[in-house]
């Protein structure tokens, strides 16, 4: 009875991954938008214009959604995450503590020994303590939205590493994955999907709700940096499946790092929006600069990965961060994963990506890239890619793309303001797009596809096909760009004398602007060849392996053959008792 009640609250919404539906803010939800002007009138989509905050309703703002998105915190939750849980989830806490392979006094976790699995069954039941305390807490509608947010990171957590520990089992000792567990156990499932539903989350691990985004704890509130307090060397780990103080910690705190400047990425993409609005050009110029200056510090942080997290330490917390979709795609999860006390069928979600990340989508938005992206298969998996963060992102993504798109955002910028500078600030933030995407399909290859056979990425796509698809086209865009930059364009950005006011001089501008033109044709050239080696190199090794006839998905997993067993002890522990002798004497 008890799992059927909850089973109610849940499945209404699991089985829609890829979260159909319309773009609506929890501050108007019954409210029809106003249409000013031909398009629809903005929402109070930032923390700082919502009622609770312009009055002062402390009890209103504590229920708000964690990544309410603000011109301060920009996409970070909007309070720091909570680094421990409550008394009363002490059993879920020592999991969690317990689980890391490599633990603080240098002895091994359940991860590392493949206990991680008996120890969920035995010491956690959905009907009592901790489970039973964290449904009540997604049924209470005045509950502490930092709770919520710190409950739904750590069942994502505790719910990855019971999926995949087999996987990662087989991996460490074969170099090769096995199949996930194909059942989530009702003591993870129902909670989970309980918090999922009250926060509108997909019932998987996520980037911003659970891995990266809700995953640090600052060391000291009054550290002062250009990125503020969200400095890398002001930050420590909450959780980690393997170690949290080497490179799984270095590769989670890069990108929190990264999103410290997200506040000024939200400020510049209004600002910019209003400013097209108002046909103003300096305050065109001025947001575009702002924006300009922001990307620049996120791609200088982003480089900083190199050293923060260990090209050949990657692999060994990726097994986790893997999801359970596509379904028969997938080889670790091929039918996905039943949630017991949930659903009967089985269901499949994309696991952990930076793709969930939502720094370069709203670039894509407000610069009208989005809506010269080709209709096909790999674009539709980026639409789905940004189905996947929380609601409030979603929904202001989606508002960006739309209003950018009715007011004109590209061709003012381009044209219609007549400003060689405004011309040139939008050209060099294709470039940050550029610079970003290029700089991800370098980690790819240095982490990911010089190390292993296996070709789906954490989130679902075909590492060798997607993401240079989507730098090729910004490539592209940015050389149709800059055939648009003319001659006058030069001569007014050479000609300018003394730019009071503005943080990047016009000569500085317009050396950028030339080699961030004059390199993208021979980028996008050296790209399509660099793939195409790639594609036919790994097909090569597949084909010295035995393997040239598997399924490319299939690659770097264990033959279907395989005993599998010695990597799962619960299954281990169901072959023995299945092969105890029963009252008729057949085992």
């Amino acid at each position: 009875m008890f799992l059927k009640k909850v089973n109610q609250l849940a499945v209404s919404r699991i089985l829609r991954p890829s979260f159909a539906g319309g773009t609506r803010h929890l501050a108007s939800a019954t409210t029809a938008i106003p249409i000013v002007n031909g398009h629809q009138a903005q929402e109070p989509y930032l923390l700082e214009d919502l009622a609770p905050v312009k009055s002062g309703d402390k009890a209103a703002i504590n229920t708000l959604p964690a990544f309410v998105i603000s011109r301060q915190r920009g996409f970070l939750p909007r309070f720091e995450p909570m680094a421990q849980l409550p008394d009363r989830f002490s059993k879920l806490e020592s999991l969690l503590q317990r689980m890391t392979i490599h633990q603080p006094d240098g002895s091994s976790g359940l991860l590392a020994t493949g206990d991680l699995g008996p120890a969920v069954l035995d010491e956690l039941s959905v009907s009592e303590h901790d489970s039973a305390f964290a449904i009540q807490a997604a049924k209470d509608p005045d509950a502490d939205a930092r709770l919520l947010n710190a409950l739904f990171r750590d069942y994502c957590f505790l719910t990855s590493a019971y999926l995949l520990e087999p996987t990662d089992q087989a991996f460490r000792a074969t170099g090769k994955y096995g199949p996930g567990r194909g059942v989530l156990p009702a003591q993870l499932a129902v909670p989970l999907c309980a918090l999922a539903d009250r926060l509108g989350h997909a019932p998987y691990m996520e980037y911003a709700s659970s891995y990266a985004l809700s995953n640090f704890r600052l060391k000291s509130e009054t550290f002062k940096s250009d990125a503020g307090k969200w400095h890398y060397d002001n930050m420590e780990l909450i959780r980690a499946f393997e170690d949290a103080q080497g490179s799984e910690a270095g590769f989670i705190l890069v990108h929190v790092h990264m999103l410290a400047h997200s506040g000024a990425v939200v400020s510049g993409v209004e600002d910019t929006m209003r400013a097209v609005e108002q046909k103003n050009v300096p305050a065109l110029e001025h947001a575009l600069e702002k924006l300009l200056l922001a990307y620049r510090r996120i791609n200088e942080t982003m480089e900083t990965m190199w050293a923060k997290s260990k090209p050949n330490d990657y692999l060994k917390f990726r097994t986790f961060i893997f999801g359970s979709g596509p379904k028969k795609m997938n080889a670790m999860f091929p039918e996905g994963v039943v949630y017991e006390g949930v659903s009967e069928g089985a269901m499949a979600f994309p696991g952990e990506s930076g793709a969930n990340d939502s720094l370069i989508p709203s670039l894509d938005n407000l610069l009208e890239i989005t809506a010269h992206f080709p209709n096909n298969e790999l674009t539709a998996m980026l639409r789905n890619f940004r189905s996947y963060r929380p609601r409030n992102q979603r929904e202001f993504l989606t508002m960006v793309e739309h209003r950018a798109k009715d007011i004109g955002v590209r061709s003012y910028a381009m044209d219609g303001s007549k400003s060689a500078r405004a011309k040139a600030l939008y050209i060099l933030l294709l470039d940050q797009n550029r610079e970003f995407r290029d700089r991800h399909w370098r980690f790819t290859k240095a982490y990911i596809t010089s190390k292993s056979d296996y070709t789906l990425a954490t989130g679902g796509s075909p590492i060798l096909r997607y993401l240079p698809h989507n730098l090729s086209l910004v490539l592209s865009f940015l050389e149709q760009s800059y055939e648009d930059f003319t001659a006058l364009d030069r001569a007014e950005l050479a000609n300018e004398g003394a730019t009071a006011g503005k943080s990047i001089p016009s000569a500085e501008l317009l050396e950028a602007v030339q080699l961030a033109g004059s390199r993208a044709a021979a980028q996008r050239r050296i790209l399509t060849r660099e793939v195409a080696d790639l594609t036919r190199a790994k097909a090569d090794e597949a084909a010295q392996a035995g393997m040239g006839d598997v399924e490319e998905f299939r690659r770097g997993m264990l033959p279907a053959d395989h005993p599998t067993a010695a990597f799962d002890k619960l299954a281990a522990e169901r072959a023995t008792k299945r092969g105890l002798v029963g009252c008729d004497g057949v085992g």
